[in-house]
């Protein structure tokens, strides 16, 4: 009945059964979804951005994962650029303690280093969360609901129902809710863009018509002919000015070098003792005004 040395076998060391097999734990689950960046697994650090679905990143590690693309999984090629993500705008929690400071082992994960700006809820996955597209703010999905308002509780600033992204969607129904809005968004920024590009080239022909007017008439051939006009200015070359006007021979004459006003007869005498040229200063003794020195003169 027993064996040697008086044991006695039990039933599951001679009947082998299939083992179960291991269950996660639901608490580092939680702490990865929380508190770890969704792509290098390492602790959130700000700047963080969250996608469309409602994953959490740190800003940096998703800009090197998108330098290199071999390197970023299927799970988030929805991300093609920093377009697809929104940087957070997080109310940090002013009672926690870091986790530097304690010993390996104490680390206690049931704190967040955030919390809700309402409720003061914090941000450790036993609490739903949401943010805002537009602006970027999160708060507990309890204080959205119980307020229903149609505006941020931190910024003010207004929003539509479908700017609102669950944090961490935990079941299929969230994630599939996600996915319409990211649709609707895509093709919300899509749309715009079209007509930003519509109305800017409006305006780029609008401004294009008003500099060059689009009907011009070319000019009248010219009536007068070729003969005659070349007569006409082989006679007054040397006589035209650079405004285009025919000078007379009297003011052609005052333009020569060995013009002197002395002997113009068409100005007064008057005008003529204003300069040296006239008589009256040639039979003066003392100095020209301009080389005149008080002291010798």
């Amino acid at each position: 009945m027993g064996c040697d040395g008086g044991t006695i076998p039990r039933r599951d060391e001679l009947v082998k059964t299939k083992k179960k097999p291991e269950q996660k734990d639901k608490v580092a689950e939680r702490v990865a979804l929380w508190r770890c960046c969704a792509i290098s697994q390492q602790l959130l650090q700000e700047p963080v951005v969250m996608c469309h679905l409602g994953k959490l990143y740190n800003k940096m590690a998703l800009i090197e994962s998108l330098l290199d693309r071999r390197s970023l999984p299927a799970e988030f090629k929805h991300i093609k650029s920093l377009r697809d993500v929104k940087d957070l705008q997080l109310t940090k929690n002013p009672e926690f303690k870091g986790d530097e400071d304690k010993k390996e082992g104490t680390v206690d994960h049931r704190g967040s280093p955030y919390i809700c700006p309402v409720l003061k809820l914090e941000m450790s996955g036993q609490f739903r969360f949401v943010a805002i597209w537009s602006c970027g703010c999160v708060f507990s999905e309890r204080a959205y609901k119980e307020l229903a308002i149609k505006f941020c509780h931190k910024c003010n600033k207004s929003f539509i129902h479908e700017d609102v992204v669950i944090l961490n969607p935990s079941s299929e129904e969230d994630l599939v809710l996600m996915q319409t809005r990211m649709a609707m968004r895509q093709a919300l920024n899509k749309k715009l863009k079209k007509m930003k590009i519509e109305v800017s080239s409006d305006t780029e022909t609008e401004t294009a018509g008003k500099r060059a007017p689009k009907h011009i008439k070319p000019a009248a051939p010219c009536a007068i002919p070729l003969k005659k006009l070349r007569t006409e200015t082989t006679s007054n070359i040397g006589n035209v000015i650079s405004s285009g006007k025919v000078t007379k021979p009297e003011e052609i004459a005052k333009m020569t070098s060995d013009y002197s006003i002395a002997k113009d007869g068409s100005v007064s005498d008057v005008y003529k003792s204003l300069f040296t040229s006239h008589k009256s200063e040639q039979e003066q003794t003392r100095a020209h005004w301009v080389t005149y020195n008080p002291f010798f003169n």
